[in-house]
Order: C-alpha cells, then structure tokens, then sequence
C-alpha cells in the first residue's frame, strides 16, 4: 500500500518528496459535515482520475481516468438521492461545477471519501486538485501546485491512500 502522509495544514509527503498544499479553512476533523470547510480525517483510497482535455494534453496514471466535458457536475445537495456522485447538468438539485473557468478542476483526484455507503451531509466532492493561485485554502480538499499534482497523478496507483490524522496504518 502506498501512502501519502498529511504531515500538517502546509505538507503532504508522498514518495520521501515533501510537498506544498492546502486544506480546508476550517483544518481537519474527525467528523466531517458538508459545508463546514474541514477536511476530513481518516484513510482515504485515491479512486478516480478527472481531467480537461483542452487543458491537460497528456496524462499517464495507473487509476481510471475520466474526460471532463461542460455538462459534468458533483451533487453536494444532502437532499439529493445523487448526493456525493458526478451527475450531468443542467441539474436540479445543489452542485458544482466540474467544467470550471479558472483552473482549479482541470485535473483531479476523486477519493472514497463518503462513498459506501454515502451519508447525507457528510460531505461531498472531496477531491485532490490544483491550488488557487493565492494558496488560500480550500472548502475541504486538498490541493497542490500543478507541477505537483502532475507528478502525484504519474505516481500513484491504485492501492494509494491519502492519511490524514494520527496512527493511520
């Protein structure tokens, strides 16, 4: 199993390379609800690639990948019965947006976070992806330098996990 280590706030450590982040900007917590800008502690199993093929022109990965287009979403309703899964807009229920404007979902990581089963209002849309361009925090994922998370992206494979907290074997 490979690990990447949450080491604080600041810094993953992944493959003895020590790297830049952010996380939510409420910290971390062991009880993660949606909305509450915390990112969730625990062992999380990197799952699933996303990526812009407009803006990411090659992408080797050893996890499934899949092509991001303008009518993709992720359901962050509680009310949703698609809570926490991608859905296609346009879309009744609360969501955003993975076809964004800036950069920020260009290339991304999904987690199992919330996954199986998926509990209303446990959060949603966790995802590993590119940092603002200020590295102010995010609202509970966590996000890295481009650069980087090309690299993590061409570095991980299926048995990773993020480990956020303490004694996460």
């Amino acid at each position: 199993m490979n690990k990447i280590f949450q080491i604080d706030k600041n810094y993953i450590k992944w493959n003895d390379k020590v790297i830049a982040c952010t996380v939510g900007r409420s910290g971390f917590s062991n009880n993660k609800s949606e909305g509450d800008g915390c990112t969730p502690s625990g062992k999380w199993q990197l799952l699933t690639v996303y990526y812009r093929s407009d803006r990411v022109k090659t992408l080797e990965c050893a996890l499934p990948k899949v092509v991001i287009t303008p009518d993709m979403g992720w359901s962050d309703d509680p009310k949703d019965p698609l809570y926490n899964t991608a859905i296609k807009l346009p879309y009744h229920f609360s969501h955003e947006k993975l076809w964004r404007d800036d950069h920020l979902y260009d290339l991304l990581i999904t987690i199992n976070h919330n996954t199986n089963p998926v509990i209303p209002g446990k959060g949603s849309a966790i995802f590993i992806h590119q940092m603002h361009v200020d590295e102010t925090p995010t609202a509970g994922c966590l996000a890295l330098k481009l650069t980087d998370l090309e690299y993590l992206v061409s570095t991980v494979t299926t048995d990773t996990y993020w480990n956020i907290g303490e004694n996460l074997a």
